[in-house]
């Protein structure tokens, strides 16, 4: 609830900052604030979506989605990290239009809207920091983002005023995108990872079956596998070959899996002469047992 409530806040911050920032633009005849409001904008409308799939994604599981509703979370970390990272690309672009072609605009009224700017923004960084959800991440990165924006924005026209070197601002905006880029990309591989199943990184295999095959009345195991939904809740299922059926293994083997990170998990029980039925057992009982009791 507490995830969803600062997106909330965050977006409501944003859309109504953009549109101050739209009359701003116009008011003094800056196209850097103007350009600055629709990236704004832009960033309303997917932290809207973002609060829209995060409310979704706190559904229970049912009937069509087994697994329950977490990955809409992570869809909205997609598209918000997809917007930051076209984003980066495109004010890079126009930054070197400008480093090309400098222009001159009303530096007093920009050190207004950019006092204004940091403040606000910097307000929605607050609420939307420290989320463990990824969307809520992306979105807090897309907060900071407009808060090293404007801060830039800021220094830039402090410097110009002073300086009258209007190559300043382009070049600033042009390190902040970068800045951007760069952690707007590690979110997309992360998010990347789930979807392709990665195993999660702070779990290892190895490290796992080492310490499942501690426990007694446990000959083997095999056949595992390990995802994770949303980046935080990790799911397991495994075949444990047992030198004979209990409920006290299977418990065994469950409180292991707690202790190591993994929330839920399937297990297989099977016996040491039983025939396993999936070809990626017959592979893994072609090669040396690593364990024997």
């Amino acid at each position: 609830m507490k995830t969803e409530n600062n997106i909330l806040i965050a977006f409501i911050l944003n859309v109504a900052f953009s549109l101050f920032e739209g009359i701003g633009g116009l008011f003094t005849g800056s196209i850097a604030i103007l350009s600055d409001s629709l990236h704004d904008l832009g960033d309303a409308i997917s932290i809207g979506l973002s609060y829209f799939l995060e409310k979704k994604s706190k559904k229970k599981p049912d009937n069509n989605y087994t697994y329950g509703y977490t990955r809409y979370s992570v869809m909205g970390s997609i598209i918000t990290t997809m917007i930051l990272l076209v984003g980066s690309v495109l004010v890079i672009i126009g930054a070197i239009k400008r480093l090309i072609n400098p222009v001159a605009i009303n530096y007093n009224g920009m050190i207004i809207i950019a006092i204004l700017g940091t403040v606000i923004n910097l307000a929605a960084t607050y609420f939307t920091r420290g989320g463990d959800s990824l969307n809520q991440k992306a979105v807090n990165l897309h907060m900071l983002e407009d808060v090293l924006g404007w801060i830039v924005v800021l220094i830039g026209s402090i410097l110009i005023k002073f300086t009258n070197i209007a190559l300043i601002d382009p070049v600033l905006s042009i390190l902040v995108a970068l800045f951007i880029f760069y952690h707007a990309w590690k979110n997309w591989q992360e998010v990347m990872d789930l979807f392709l199943e990665k195993t999660p990184k702070n779990i290892s295999i190895d490290t796992l079956k080492k310490h499942l095959l501690k426990i007694d009345n446990l000959y083997d195991v095999h056949h595992i596998h390990v995802r994770s939904i949303d980046g935080i809740n990790n799911f397991a299922t495994l075949h444990a070959v047992v030198k004979s059926y209990s409920k006290e293994v299977k418990d065994e083997i469950k409180k292991e899996l707690a202790k190591l990170g993994i929330k839920h998990s399937t297990i297989e029980l099977e016996l040491q002469n039983e025939k396993c039925e999936s070809l990626d057992c017959h592979l893994e009982k072609n090669e040396p047992s690593a364990h024997h009791h």
